[in-house]
């Protein structure tokens, strides 16, 4: 399941930091993994097992965000291969869509009063 392939990641790895450390997983690894999430729509935490541990991409992705680095590589990305990325996100809970209270199971009122044509009759 790869994204961007070596050949393509070789033509944008100008935009990433150098590796500092120990690295266990590499740039174009944890790309990947952030194109999965941003194309399947899932929490971090359910990311498959074989993009490795879920915090470690959330780490690095929320480092590049931070700096900059993700901005530059999508607008890289844009230039030389025509991809397009955009979040948008569309979200419904109760505090943004109200239900009228009889849609909520709310007991309807019974108690009817007496009309004024009525009660002078």
């Amino acid at each position: 399941m790869k994204y961007i392939t070596e050949a393509q990641y070789a033509e944008i790895s100008h935009c990433f930091p150098p590796s500092r450390g120990r690295n266990n997983h590499t740039n174009l690894h944890i790309l990947n993994a952030m194109l999965y999430l941003a194309e399947n729509g899932c929490k971090w935490r359910a990311l498959p097992p074989e993009f490795g541990p879920w915090h470690t991409v959330y780490m690095r992705v929320s480092r590049w965000a931070k700096a900059g680095i993700l901005a530059r590589v999508f607008t890289e990305l844009k230039t030389r291969f025509g991809v397009d990325l955009r979040a948008k996100l569309h979200a419904l809970d109760s505090t943004t869509v109200k239900v009228h209270p009889d849609g909520t199971g709310a007991l309807k009122k019974t108690v009817r009063k007496a009309s004024a044509a009525r009660t002078a009759g």
